[in-house]
């Protein structure tokens, strides 16, 4: 009813009005249709302030059109964005005032009474041999020989917002599927595929071969050709099999039978259109051909006589559509930010790769590896929601959206060659803080997103993903990147901009992430039984386990949280004193922060083994497994200096020290296997951010060493890091074993590198100054960054082996 609406915008929006940033300004209005009248109200933002009217002609920065039932939902503590999903809402202009306005939303009435148990098949992993290549939020998985096959199981396909466009795109000649002689991975947007008809043989002596020539250019463009070798002319027939089962990306093995949605197909003149729709969620995949074609609703037959010696080609289209009720394509109107359409992609690159800071070594495995590396984050940048900003997704090909913790540490990893990616986070991540109470979506006032998704899953509230607030270190890290950020950039401005999130942020930390009132961080079982148990970085079940396999209760205060909060604290008490002129709540956060250092350093030490407990349960109970936590504990600067040289010799010692990094488990414990994600393998970025906490604390030889176990795997690994490998001892397997789950890009693996590369050359911010303080290992050779750019402008960091 209108009253709602009316009743919400003048009562509670108007007392909710203290969640909007300081300065934030703009307008919005609402348009309603609602027995066939329609309704209006037109909202001010100004200074802090709002002022509502029920105008109904004046323009706005951002127009929001629903139906009057829908919205009523919203302002009673409806999941506003599912419904945008769901296009029973839909805007034109501002995103960021709409994502501000949801803010002075309500949450729900009622809490959740328990876990709710939703599952979804996670699908295999993507690994072997497949080929990717992305921009933006579209990516496409394929096979060696360029073929899309979502039948044998597999996790091939063209994705766009979370959903499988295409799920089967195989070609055939004369009813022989292709065998692979190459593939040129030319561009991380583009590749190439030499192929020859038939099962390969010893020798390769074929008469016809096929090159299929695809980008990720505003949408998917393959260029097919098909080249006669023979001095006959022959007649052959091209068939490609299309598919879309649109699955969401987390049940993409589920059969389309078990949809709740419609399929439905058009065929045109050179033109095949895949549909499905559920209520007014729509997705739509169109495939042109500019060759004449015979068309069926599973494909495109095309029949072509080749010369001698003779050649015939077709250019191939694929665009995604996701359209309102209207008919108004959101991925080219309202979702244009995230679906930018350039030319000149190859140049945007190369201005990417000049950017960032130059690297001169005498290793080539290292050189090889920095430009992979730039490359990958170039290709894992998403649109912000500001244009020219990109923000890192968290890795292909499943986690090609923001994730919280990932995106702050890719953030944090690169600060030194590429600072404006934390720019772009620490803005997003700000915008979509939480403000609310929604046990659904985890969500708590002051509590930073971990997981934004884009498909039916999310639309339908099936999962909690449209905004998912499950994890407890992404709030602190938060506060780190902001902080780090100010360091090397000397960017006040966005410091004080964000100043209400960051210390909503620190709030957070007390108020609602300190479950048990004894001053630590810890995190419930979430409330959607198909999200992870553990909501720190190692998230598997038994990640968080003792030493003899036993599984802690509920709440867990893992140890590197409490490292977290203690140096979000300190760095927030930092930027009160220096930046936002508060030196009340800094000395507050600091008389804090030196508390829990103290409590920290007291209740979970264990005396006998010479480390802290892997966790803490509610009754004081200490998990006792050793893990590679220990390194972020140093990286946080919450270890009493008399004790880092134990948590050094246990991080290097044969149990956690593979030899090609430190496992994220000990080996001798019950649950250590080394092929296990959290449990034994190694993970790069794990070894980076504990590498540094060594050199915080004054271990530089041992730094050194870790960092040159992972620089060691390189040659093995084609120049990119992987997410994780195996923790097998160096001695039994002589190279590093990669394992299906580790896919790749990575963010977080590829900044690793980067703050590999840092701590090798020791540097730091201090004031206008970069500080270098070089400490190279023996082998490396010459390890030189010119052009690093700061707040000091730029400057050269050079390093000898010593």
């Amino acid at each position: 009813m209108a009253d709602l609406v009316d009743d919400f915008l003048t009562g509670p929006a108007k007392q909710r009005v203290g969640w909007l940033p300081r300065g934030f300004s703009g307008t919005l209005r609402i348009d309603l249709r609602r027995n066939g009248r329609s309704e209006h109200w037109f909202i001010e933002f100004r200074e802090g302030t709002m002022s509502v009217s029920r105008d109904g002609e004046r323009e706005a920065d951002c127009v929001v059109c629903a139906d009057g039932p829908a919205f009523d939902q919203f302002v009673t503590g409806g999941n506003a964005p599912a419904a945008g999903l769901r296009n029973e809402v839909s805007y034109r202009g501002s995103p960021e005032v709409l994502i501000y306005f949801q803010r002075l939303l309500p949450g729900p009435h009622r809490r959740w009474a328990g876990r709710v148990e939703t599952t979804t098949e996670a699908g295999s992993a993507a690994h072997g041999d497949v080929v990717s290549i992305m921009e933006g939020l579209t990516f496409l998985v394929s096979d060696e020989n360029g073929d899309i096959d979502s039948a044998t199981g597999d996790a091939t396909g063209l994705y766009f917002l979370d959903t499988r466009f295409l799920s089967t795109w195989t070609l055939s000649v004369n009813s022989a599927r292709l065998t692979p002689l190459s593939i040129d991975d030319l561009q991380y947007y583009e590749a190439r595929f030499f192929l020859v008809p038939g099962e390969p043989t010893h020798y390769v002596n074929a008469t016809v071969s096929v090159i299929r020539h695809r980008s990720t250019v505003a949408g998917i463009e393959e260029q097919i050709t098909v080249l006669n070798h023979c001095a006959d002319p022959v007649e052959l027939t091209i068939r490609l099999d299309i598919g879309a089962d649109f699955a969401d990306i987390a049940e993409r093995r589920r059969p389309p039978s078990h949809r709740k949605g419609r399929y439905q197909h058009a065929i045109g003149e050179r033109t095949l259109r895949l549909r499905y729709e559920r209520a007014a969620y729509n997705r739509e995949t169109v495939i042109t051909t500019t060759e004449p074609a015979r068309i069926d609703s599973s494909g495109m037959t095309f029949a072509v006589p080749l010369d001698a010696q003779g050649c015939w080609s077709t250019q191939l289209r694929v665009t995604t559509e996701v359209r309102t009720p209207a008919g108004v394509d959101l991925a080219g109107g309202a979702l244009r930010t995230v679906r930018e359409v350039r030319a000149g992609m190859a140049e945007e690159l190369d201005r990417w790769l000049a950017h960032a800071p130059r690297l001169n070594c005498d290793s080539e495995a290292l050189s090889t590896a920095y430009r992979r590396s730039l490359i990958d984050l170039a290709a894992l940048r998403l649109p912000s929601l500001w244009p020219g900003e990109k923000i890192p997704a968290a890795g292909l090909p499943w986690l090609v959206t923001l994730v919280g913790r990932q995106s702050i540490l890719t953030s944090l990893q690169v600060l030194p060659f590429l600072p404006e990616l934390a720019a772009a986070t620490l803005r997003f991540l700000a915008l979509y803080q939480g403000t609310k109470v929604n046990d659904f979506l985890e969500e708590e006032p002051g509590k930073i997103a971990h997981l934004l998704r884009r498909g039916e899953l999310a639309a339908f509230e099936e999962l909690p993903h449209s905004q998912y607030y499950g994890s407890a270190d992404a709030t602190p890290l938060f506060v780190i990147l902001l902080d780090e950020y100010e360091r090397w950039t000397g960017d006040t401005e966005l410091v004080c901009r964000l100043e209400l999130e960051a210390r909503a942020a620190l709030d957070w930390l007390d108020r609602c992430g300190d479950l048990t009132g004894d001053g630590y961080l810890w995190y419930q079982r979430p409330h959607a039984g198909s999200e992870p148990d553990n909501q720190c970085w190692k998230e598997s079940t038994y990640a968080v386990a003792y030493a003899d396999g036993r599984l802690p209760g509920w709440p867990r205060a893992t140890c590197e949280l409490q490292g977290y909060a203690y140096d979000a604290k300190m760095r927030g008490a930092r930027l009160a004193r220096t930046v936002w002129g508060d030196p009340v709540y800094a000395d507050r956060l600091e008389r804090q922060a030196t508390d829990l250092r103290k409590r920290f350093n007291r209740d979970f030490w264990l005396p006998d083994r010479g480390y802290y407990a892997l966790a803490r349960e509610p009754d004081g109970a200490l998990v006792d497994a050793l893990a590679s936590n220990l390194g972020h504990l140093l990286w946080s600067g919450i270890v009493d200096p008399d004790r880092a040289g134990s948590l050094v010799d246990h991080l290097m010692g044969p149990e956690l020290f593979s030899g090609w990094g430190i496992r994220t488990l000990a080996a001798g414990q019950s649950r250590f296997n080394p092929l296990g994600e959290h449990v034994g393998a190694v993970w790069p970025h794990d070894n980076a951010i504990t590498a540094e906490g060594m050199r915080r604390y004054g271990f530089t030889n041992e730094a050194g060493t870790v960092v040159r176990s992972i620089f060691d795997t390189l040659p093995y690994l084609e120049g990119r890091l992987p997410e994780a490998f195996a923790g097998h001892d160096r001695k039994l397997t002589r190279y590093p074993v990669r394992f299906g789950t580790s896919g790749g890009p990575q963010g977080w693996s590829s900044g690793a590198l980067m703050l590999l590369l840092r701590t090798l050359l020791g540097l730091q911010p201090h004031d206008d100054h970069l500080v270098v303080k070089a400490a190279i290992p023996a082998g490396l050779g010459n390890v030189a960054l010119l052009d690093v750019t700061g707040r000091w402008g730029t400057a050269d960091a050079i390093g000898r082996p010593t």
